[in-house]
């Protein structure tokens, strides 16, 4: 038995992953700094892909190498996090439209919201080119597309 992370889960289309705020994302009040929280809707974004079948290596790996860029991310910071709060990120991948994914994002800590994002993903070939989803991809994603905002 080898220990993997854990990548969270799925209730309905909406991806859940737990994260413990650590001294290392805290500014120097002991609030999570702001680009903190672009880093945890980060992990959101690839830990649902990975549940959905679809890691980021696998897609550098397949027989048509893509990768994602963001090509817009708008953030709404609602509350403060603090050094120990368990936080979850909760992702919905809305739509794909051409090469790109619309996905929305909450950070929450219980009940409260803490941050939202908006954010459009970019499927493109390893030159940087934009590119439409494999058909693997958009097979693997299909079933939790959440519809528009």
């Amino acid at each position: 038995m080898t220990d993997s992370p854990a990548a969270g889960r799925f209730e309905g289309r909406e991806h859940r992953l737990p994260v413990r705020v650590y001294y290392e994302d805290t500014d120097f009040t002991g609030l999570v700094y702001h680009g903190a929280y672009v880093r945890y809707f980060e992990r959101g974004r690839s830990d649902a892909l990975r549940l959905m079948g679809l890691g980021h290596a696998q897609l550098l790996d397949g027989d048509e190498p893509m990768a994602f860029v963001v090509s817009k991310l708008s953030l709404d910071y609602l509350k403060p996090a603090r050094i120990d709060d368990a936080l979850v990120v909760r992702t919905l991948y809305r739509t794909i439209k051409g090469p790109r994914l619309l996905i929305s994002q909450t950070i929450t800590r219980g009940d409260d919201v803490l941050c939202r994002a908006e954010v459009v993903a970019v499927c493109i070939h390893l030159d940087g080119r934009p590119r439409r989803p494999p058909a693997a991809l958009r097979d693997a994603v299909q079933p939790w597309l959440a519809g528009e905002p």
